[in-house]
C-alpha cells in the first residue's frame, strides 16, 4: 500500500478523490484498509486546516432544546427555577459548574462546549 501524508491542498483533493473511488470497498480487504488509512489522513488534515469552532454554550442548549422539543420548564432540574432558566437562556446569568455538570449528564451536551465563556470565539 503506497500511502503518503496529506500536506498540501493538492494532496488533500487527490486523497478525497481516492476516498470517493474506494467508498464501496469491502471492509478488511486491501482496498478497505487503504480507505481507512486515507480517511484517517484526511481527518488529520481537516483538523488542522478546517477547525470547527465550538458553539456558544447557550446556543448549544437552545439547539438541543429545539431538536428534542424541550421547553424552558424541562431545564429546571438542571438549571433551577424558571426565572434562572430564562436568565441563563438570555445570557444574563452565567452557567455554574453544577449547571454545566447537570446539562452535560442530562442532555449530553459536551462539557467542553458548556465551559466555554459565552461570546468567546477562540478555541483553546
Amino acid at each position: 500500500m503506497d500511502v503518503k501524508p496529506v500536506k498540501t491542498e493538492q494532496d488533500y483533493r487527490a486523497t478525497l478523490q481516492e476516498i470517493e473511488r474506494l467508498m464501496s470497498a469491502v471492509p478488511g480487504s486491501p482496498e478497505g484498509e487503504r480507505l481507512d488509512v486515507l480517511v484517517t489522513l484526511v481527518e488529520a488534515y481537516e483538523r488542522v486546516h478546517f477547525p470547527l469552532d465550538l458553539p456558544d454554550p447557550v446556543e448549544a442548549i437552545k439547539f438541543v432544546m429545539d431538536q428534542r422539543g424541550l421547553s424552558p420548564k424541562d431545564l429546571e432540574p438542571m438549571i433551577g427555577r424558571s426565572n434562572r432558566v430564562y436568565e441563563v437562556l438570555s445570557h444574563k446569568r452565567p452557567l455554574t459548574l453544577r449547571m454545566i455538570w447537570k446539562l452535560h449528564k442530562g442532555l449530553g451536551i459536551p462539557a467542553e462546549c458548556l465551559i466555554r465563556p459565552p461570546g468567546d470565539l477562540a478555541v483553546a
